[in-house]
């Protein structure tokens, strides 16, 4: 395999503005990676500021109700409140190995830029983040949790105002000073080798999470579950069972208003508009119109509301090891009550799509199949975006 290229996938296109900062980056990445110093501070923030190992938790009642075992990893009990933390935190300290001091972030939902800004807050570094105005007025808590951890918060009016415009801003603020300046990107897309390094901190996810299955219920799921926006909190787990070929993994994209409809963000499942392309740093597939126009996406979960995905998902639904389906707005809506109603934990939006897809196609199971979703962050962020959507529809 190339590098940098997950079978055809992946790749370093970039501007040459940033070619230094991304070969610093690289170089710096592959020697810190392995060294026991950056390790043990690492492991230290993760288990005594983050909370890490995160549990495992069964849901009697849910499991009950679909005739399944369903099992849930508990990323939304990281400080923070979603697996994002886990990339921060290795980032922002790997930068600051670098002798960087000022960190920028792009967000979505907010849950990167509050993790980033908590990262930089406690490693004494400065941070501004990129988040688009739609973002900004349907997650504006999160907006005043970064802004209260010391982060400057610049809002993306181009565009369609929301994920894929922010990555663009923070990318026009790196080309310019990269001296200085890591861009701590969020999720396991982009040019090489931030998917890498994404993948690398988020898959501690998948090495507790089989440990904790084995110990728990010993054995194996059959399912692993999780949604899939640009793809960290999926593949962060998904490398936990890669080896396991007995174990299916099924990534859940936001079907929006429907699959049939221009509002939806699904790469994966879409027909006519889904297409290979070079989109923010690397090859993948990427919602786009007839002449190579990138499309407008829609969910009612900001964190998934990107029009491509991060380059080893496709590689994965490629060679057939992963399964990449979709939601609709209403279903995820559904997994967001139900999980809440029947056993007494909000999930995010982002995570309400893994938690609905596998209510919506329990009968596809044979009973008593054991399904570990993967909770990748709590829903108090997207309470005001469920009370929207209950007014207009």
């Amino acid at each position: 395999m190339k590098k940098g290229y997950y079978g055809n996938w992946g790749g370093q296109y970039i501007s040459e503005l940033l070619m230094p900062a991304i070969i610093e980056l690289e170089n710096a990445f592959e020697e810190i990676k392995n060294a026991d110093e950056f390790l043990d501070e690492l492991k230290d923030l993760l288990q005594n500021y983050s909370g890490r190992p995160t549990p495992v938790t069964f849901c009697p009642n849910l499991s009950k109700e679909l005739d399944l075992e369903i099992y849930l990893k508990r990323e939304d009990l990281n400080h923070t409140g979603a697996h994002k933390i886990n990339n921060a935190l290795g980032q922002a300290l790997l930068a600051k190995k670098l002798g960087k001091k000022r960190i920028i972030a792009e967000t979505g939902a907010g849950q990167h830029g509050v993790a980033t800004a908590t990262a930089c807050a406690r490693l004494g570094l400065e941070c501004e983040v990129y988040m688009g105005e739609v973002d900004c007025q349907r997650q504006a808590i999160n907006v005043y949790r970064m802004e209260l951890l010391g982060a400057k918060v610049n809002r993306v009016q181009s565009g369609t105002k929301t994920l894929k415009d922010a990555i663009n801003e923070a990318l026009r603020d790196w080309s310019s000073s990269v001296e200085t300046t890591h861009y701590l990107l969020g999720s396991a897309l982009g040019a090489h080798p931030f998917p890498e390094i994404v993948t690398y901190f988020q898959s501690v996810i998948g090495i507790e999470a089989r440990q904790q299955i084995l110990e728990t219920a010993n054995k194996l799921p059959d399912y692993v579950v999780a949604c899939v926006g640009g793809g960290s909190n999926a593949i962060g787990i998904f490398k936990g069972f890669l080896d396991d070929e007995n174990v299916k993994l099924i990534g859940v994209e936001a079907g929006g208003k429907g699959i049939d409809t221009n509002e939806h963000a699904s790469r994966m499942c879409d027909p006519i508009n889904s297409k290979p392309g070079i989109f923010q740093g690397s090859k993948t597939y990427v919602l786009q119109e007839n002449f190579g126009q990138i499309r407008n996406t829609y969910s009612v979960s900001a964190g998934l509301d990107y029009c491509a995905i991060g380059p080893e998902h496709t590689h994965l639904s490629d060679i057939g090891r992963a399964k990449y389906d979709y939601l609709t707005d209403e279903w995820a809506i559904k997994g967001f009550k139900m999980l809440s109603e029947m056993e007494g934990i909000i999930p995010a939006l982002e995570s309400s799509h893994a938690v609905g897809y596998v209510i919506k196609n329990h009968k596809l199971h044979k009973p008593g199949e054991m399904i570990l979703i993967n909770l990748s962050g709590r829903g108090d962020k997207d309470l005001m975006s469920v009370i929207n959507y209950e007014k207009e529809n």
